[in-house]
């Protein structure tokens, strides 16, 4: 069947917005696992954890905002499979931040694509949601993450990497 709401809404647009869903979806996963990981009594980094936790709660919210957009323009959401992430352990919280930032530029990489996608449809709407809910959030984790590294090598292993957490 069918959307009667289905309006400007160009096909190649519906299967971006869906891709995006799945990589929102990945990144919870990915950073679930880091926070299990900074939350094991043998590693008991406890902000570190936290923050990995609110990361995969953002990501979550933002798969649902691309959800309710895919169901507000017509399209139909398609959920597919969440691969287990790369590793279920790192060696360092520096380690994870560090996937945690290639995590993010990729997906920053994805918004940008999927503005790009909507200018070339014509489809405004879609561009205004991308620019407006997607893209400064994406860059001020980009810089707080980016942050959180440097800080990170500035303190070093051990004492250090405890304390930093447990000032997070």
């Amino acid at each position: 069947m069918a959307s009667q709401v289905r309006q400007n809404y160009h096909e190649e647009c519906e299967a971006a917005v869906n891709k995006q869903i799945h990589g929102e979806f990945c990144a919870m996963y990915t950073y679930l696992a880091m926070a299990a990981h900074f939350n094991r009594d043998d590693t008991a980094l406890k902000g570190i954890a936290t923050f990995f936790k609110e990361l995969a709660m953002e990501e979550l919210e933002h798969a649902e905002k691309f959800m309710k957009l895919q169901n507000q323009r017509g399209g139909k959401v398609i959920l597919k499979d969440i691969r287990q992430p790369k590793k279920d352990g790192w060696d360092s919280s520096l380690e994870a931040m560090e996937e945690a930032l290639a995590v993010e530029l990729k997906e920053n990489h994805h918004i940008l694509e999927l503005h790009k996608l909507a200018l070339k449809h014509g489809d405004a709407q879609l561009a205004d949601f991308v620019q407006n809910s997607c893209l400064t959030e994406s860059v001020e984790i980009i810089k707080k993450i980016g942050d959180h590294i440097t800080n990170l090598k500035r303190v070093g292993p051990g004492h250090g990497e405890w304390n930093f957490s447990e000032e997070m």
